[in-house]
């Protein structure tokens, strides 16, 4: 009997321990306020650049985030992952050895199904990807773009516009064609970007010659590279010409260099994708505060003219939840 109630006992307060544990941790609403004041004492909303601003906070929330209201450090576009605006790519080319027309061409597509890996590895499957490849709907937008006819040249800005209405990733290719009989040209492509212009006047970067996954950098945020795919098919490129792939700098093909060994067509991809035509990088605040400074007072000074919507974010979190409050300032900001 003895034994029994023992266990009972147990029992019971090993139940009341872990409804202890498994209590929420109860997380109040910050006290937090802030005002603003030139550091030569004056106060009100109109600063110059010649400023420095100290902002004085009330209160002792566990975090602080600051958001300036310059590009990149807006709290309205905190989350904000795409926009619409004007996206456009841009490319240089370079043409040497021969002059066979049109043996270069500017693709998209919405529908390429991508690059395959053989089952269980990191290695492509060329001819699951060449397959890809001739089974897409591929549109020539080659007219949108100027071309080297001899020297470098500039494509201008390829309006991609049309396809970011679609609402639909796409893949971005070069594709490199080598007739019999003649000298093949040599192609150079330097100078890519894709960039997504937007109303406000800010320009995204969304791609470039960059590696995949390279960290790709707008106004200190971060985004990273699509990363391009090289390909042939060997049935319709005897001579194996394809295109080299030097990250970050340029591709360039280079075809049968006489004509004496072009006794055979190249056909030759460079493939970018998928590419969002409406990305954009989330704004981000910068921390001002954690949990184990008290901080009554932060410094800041702007270096061009802005009409600033300041953002400071306050909040109080525990491992089960997080209580925030937002405080705004609106300041203009004099050259």
């Amino acid at each position: 009997m003895f034994i029994m109630i023992n266990r009972y006992i147990y029992s019971i307060a090993v139940t009341l321990l872990f409804a202890g544990c498994s209590k929420e941790i109860e997380v109040k609403s910050p006290d937090f306020d802030v005002t603003v004041s030139g550091k030569n004492g004056t106060g009100g909303d109109s600063y110059s650049t010649a400023d420095t601003l100290e902002f004085t906070f009330k209160g002792n929330p566990d975090f602080i985030t600051f958001y300036s209201g310059e590009v990149g450090r807006r709290y309205e576009y905190k989350d904000r992952l795409s926009a619409d605006g004007s996206p456009a790519l841009q490319f240089s080319t370079l043409r040497a050895n021969g002059t066979q027309a049109g043996s270069l061409a500017l693709m998209i597509s919405a529908d390429f199904k991508g690059v395959v890996l053989k089952p269980g590895s990191a290695v492509r499957d060329t001819a699951a990807t060449n397959a890809n490849i001739a089974a897409a709907s591929w549109q020539d937008i080659s007219d949108r773009a100027a071309f080297s006819a001899g020297s470098t040249v500039s494509s201008g800005a390829v309006d991609l516009s049309d396809f970011a209405d679609r609402n639909k990733p796409v893949f971005i290719a070069f594709k490199y064609t080598g007739n019999t009989g003649s000298i093949q040209n040599k192609w150079t492509i330097t100078a890519l970007s894709v960039t997504n212009a937007l109303d406000d006047g800010t320009s995204y970067t969304i791609a470039s010659l960059a590696a995949l996954g390279t960290a790709i950098p707008n106004y200190g945020n971060t985004t990273y590279s699509p990363g391009w795919a090289v390909s042939y098919d060997p049935a319709l490129n005897a001579g194996q010409y394809g295109w080299v792939f030097t990250a970050g700098t340029s591709l360039v093909i280079t075809g049968a260099a006489t004509a004496a060994a072009a006794t055979s067509p190249a056909e030759a991809w460079a493939v970018m994708g998928p590419l969002d035509l409406k990305k954009v990088s989330p704004d981000l605040g910068v921390p001002v505060k954690s949990i184990a400074l008290k901080l009554e007072k932060y410094s800041y000074k702007y270096t061009s003219a802005n009409n600033s919507r300041i953002t400071f974010v306050a909040s109080n979190n525990s491992p089960d939840q997080s209580e925030r409050k937002v405080k705004e300032l609106n300041i203009t900001i004099k050259p």
